[in-house]
């Protein structure tokens, strides 16, 4: 029996590497968050459940728990750096539930951890677009052949207008094609 043609290739280890690369870019930002809110452990807690679940833990109601925590967390904290850095915790936690379907919406869940975590950093260094180019980078450099093998089984993300829209489509492209973003001060506005 063939797939369907709107779903994906995706098991519990395929996830479970996504989970581990989404925790590596996600923790990356949590200083962000945790600077603003040292006493919150929601975001970090989030990024210690996916660990646990890509180390071969279960996938359980727990882990879902955690990722709304860590959502929670982006929505009071009041800090567009600090809301950014906690949204990419709750996203990679989150990332052991993405569905197996070929879709934009999926494709962001699979780059979404990456992307805020840039924006976070960025965002925390003056909004310089070249520290999070950087980041970008970084991403793209340490996604696995297994992110990259599920990432091309979906459709790719389109340019948008936003700098989270930027992010996301330059994620998307340089995971596909592993060729990193030019820095962005060199592009024309």
């Amino acid at each position: 029996m063939g797939r369907e043609s709107n779903s994906i290739t995706l098991n519990l280890e395929s996830l479970r590497a996504l989970g581990s690369w989404a925790a590596d870019c996600a923790e990356r930002a949590l200083s962000v968050y945790e600077t603003h809110a040292d006493s919150d452990s929601r975001p970090r807690a989030a990024i210690e459940g996916i660990r646990g679940f890509a180390r071969g833990g279960k996938r359980t109601a727990q882990l879902r728990s955690l990722a709304w925590e860590a959502n929670a967390a982006a929505r009071e904290i009041g800090d567009p750096a600090a809301a950014a850095a906690a949204r990419a915790a709750s996203l990679a936690a989150a990332i052991a539930y993405t569905h197996p379907l070929a879709t934009v919406h999926q494709t962001k869940h699979i780059v979404g951890p990456a992307a805020y975590a840039a924006l976070a950093i960025e965002l925390g260094r003056d909004g310089d677009p070249s520290i999070g180019d950087g980041e970008v980078r970084w991403a793209i450099e340490h996604a696995t052949s297994e992110v990259r093998e599920v990432l091309q089984q979906m459709p790719a993300r389109q340019a948008g207008n936003s700098r989270l829209d930027t992010i996301l489509y330059q994620l998307d492209a340089g995971i596909r094609s592993r060729t990193l973003p030019q820095d962005s001060r060199l592009r024309p506005v």
